[in-house]
């Protein structure tokens, strides 16, 4: 199986599982927390308080063995006469480039939570913001010469990434905005899918466009057109892709927001409920007044987000 495959896949796998991780949680925390909604820049789980930053920090150190150890087995990472990089080796550098930035934003997310320092959640943003612009970077370098369908599908990508980027930089001062939070995880959710989506259409030989073919570049196996027609038509088909799956995409994250709303949204209400009847039999048991305007709205509030923690 084509290397590339492989790799986008598998990219674009990690990508998925992050942003859907992040859409559930942030569109749960929203269906809590209505009116005191605050986006968190990750999730702890029951398990472990930080398996999703260990996430974050393990897939690129995998990646990271991939690209500097197999490939030395076949050909030396650097040139054994003078140390230099050769040509061939540089795509492998790049993609160490790109997943070690991953690495650091896990690496220091948990430094800084255990310092519990009043600016992590700012600082927390902008090391996933940095990662995102150090693969925008790479990726818009390393795609500058490519033509036809993989040019466009890497120009779409750097689409993608630019609005995370923005996000991230949003979220920074407007942290209890859940428009913000949501338009992130959905866009990465886009991202991961677009490279799977990616490498299948660009690897398999059944896929390619009529009109192109393959050809080895400085990647391995890349897709290639005969004339400016067939060009043009790839690439058109590119757009129509990207455009269909902006509109599969967004109905896929309405669709999950009104699910979980009515999920959790019937757990909040019926705990209000039982909060409430318990307030206006205490009251009633104890001063004998109207006890519907004698819930203490903080301690109501404090009940609440207690019980939240708990589900």
């Amino acid at each position: 199986m084509e290397i590339n495959l492989v790799g986008h896949v598998l990219t674009g796998l990690c990508f998925l599982a992050i942003g859907l991780w992040h859409l559930f949680n942030h569109i749960k925390l929203h269906a809590f927390h209505p009116e005191s909604y605050t986006a968190q820049p990750w999730f702890p789980t029951s398990k472990s308080r930080y398996l999703e930053l260990f996430f974050s920090m393990g897939i690129p150190s995998l990646t990271i063995m991939k690209e500097l150890i197999i490939p030395s087995s076949t050909q030396p990472l650097l040139d054994p006469h003078d140390g230099t990089i050769p040509f061939q080796s540089l795509v492998i550098f790049e993609h160490f480039s790109f997943f070690f930035a991953y690495f650091v934003y896990g690496a220091f997310a948990i430094l800084l939570d255990l310092s519990r320092s009043k600016a992590r959640y700012g600082l927390t943003l902008f090391l996933n913001a940095l990662a995102y612009l150090q693969g925008l970077f790479l990726v818009h370098f390393h795609s500058i010469d490519h033509k036809g369908p993989l040019g466009q599908y890497h120009l779409l990508l750097q689409l993608l990434i630019l609005v995370v980027i923005a996000t991230f930089i949003l979220g920074i001062s407007l942290s209890k905005s859940f428009l913000v939070s949501f338009v992130r995880s959905l866009t990465i959710v886009f991202i991961g899918v677009w490279f799977i989506f990616m490498g299948v259409m660009l690897w398999t030989p059944a896929l390619v466009p009529k009109g192109c073919f393959w050809r080895k570049g400085k990647t391995g196996q890349e897709v290639k057109c005969s004339g400016e027609e067939a060009i043009q038509r790839a690439t058109s088909l590119v757009n129509l892709q990207f455009s269909w799956f902006t509109i599969g995409i967004t109905i896929l994250g309405i669709a999950l927001y009104l699910a979980l709303v009515k999920v959790y949204g019937k757990k909040v209400h019926g705990y209000l409920s039982v909060v409430k009847e318990e307030e206006m039999n205490e009251g009633s048991d104890n001063d004998n007044i109207d006890v519907t305007l004698g819930i203490d709205d903080s301690a109501l509030k404090q009940r609440w987000f207690c019980a939240i923690t708990t589900l």
